[in-house]
């Protein structure tokens, strides 16, 4: 049996949560599956995984064991991205995490042109909020929005987007519309739950910085579950032009205290640090720097 396969089926079960996942991520059937990774365990004469009628879950053993995996795996694909870099051909799956909004409303519609473009690359995308760990989980990238901190990652820069304070006019018409930003702590807010700081919004403005601590009084932790409060009139949000945009264009939603910024987020692609970069992970950050630049994320 090929080490590789086994270690390789093994990552898969996990990344999948399932066998039945790994055997479609694979290709493999589903018996094939379990059979790769009980002759791993009885090679290795212990359980790696423990199995129930309803999930799928790690023994420390198999903890441990995941991590030299996935170490190994990345070697093996240094390996081959080092002779294949040499090729312009860009092939074979690319697993990327993006936040929700932003997926929907920004690469959701650029991933037909990426696929026309690069018919060999298979897009496998997960959309979480949640901050994930890349090399754990087994993607090839992520997108991220915020400021980054220091990490083993490589980070590229991809576009800008803009923090807005915003309301409905039908919550201005009711509760009144703040002049400055201090009055913001008089009125009710919606809270996204990762903003790392929190409930206190810092602007800049002709007075110079203002910070007010806000009074949520619904948090959530998506952004368009933040807009959709807004527009039904519950309160006033603070959030990326990406997402409020149209809205405010429209005229659903007004922009509050203009002459003041909440600043700009970068948008970034994360990937692992590799000496040698796969074509396929290439033109994904190639056509990504290429697009968003043209983006409302700009």
């Amino acid at each position: 049996m090929d080490r590789f396969l086994e270690m390789k089926t093994f990552a898969a079960v996990v990344d999948a949560g399932s066998f039945v996942g790994a055997a479609d991520a694979l290709g493999y059937s589903k018996a094939a599956v379990s059979r790769y990774v009980n002759e791993l365990e009885s090679r290795l004469g212990v359980r790696l995984l423990h199995r129930t009628t309803r999930r799928l879950s790690l023994t420390p053993e198999g903890e441990m064991f995941l991590r030299r995996c996935r170490d190994l795996l990345a070697d093996l694909d240094d390996a081959e991205a080092e002779i294949t870099s040499k090729s312009d051909t860009a092939r074979g799956l690319l697993r990327i995490n993006v936040p929700v909004t932003f997926g929907i409303r920004c690469l959701a519609p650029l991933w037909g042109t990426f696929r026309d473009r690069h018919p060999e690359v298979r897009l496998d995308i997960t959309l979480v909020d949640r901050l994930v760990d890349l090399v754990e989980e087994g993607y090839d990238l992520a997108i991220r929005i915020g400021n980054l901190s220091s990490s083993s990652l490589v980070a590229r820069r991809l576009a800008a987007t803009r923090l807005l304070v915003c309301a409905s006019p039908d919550y201005l018409a009711e509760h009144g519309t703040p002049a400055h930003p201090s009055e913001l702590a008089d009125h009710a807010v919606i809270g996204y739950s990762y903003w790392s700081a929190g409930d206190e919004w810092t602007l800049e403005g002709p007075d110079g910085t203002v910070t007010v601590r806000t009074r949520a009084s619904i948090y959530t932790n998506n952004g368009d579950t933040c807009l959709a409060a807004a527009l039904a009139g519950q309160g006033i949000i603070l959030q990326p032009d990406f997402v409020v945009g149209e809205d405010i264009e429209s005229g659903a939603l007004v922009e509050l205290c203009p002459e003041y910024s909440a600043g700009e987020l970068g948008v970034y692609a994360v990937y692992p640090s590799r000496r040698f970069l796969a074509p396929k992970l290439r033109v994904l950050i190639a056509f990504l720097t290429e697009h968003l630049g043209q983006t409302p994320a700009d």
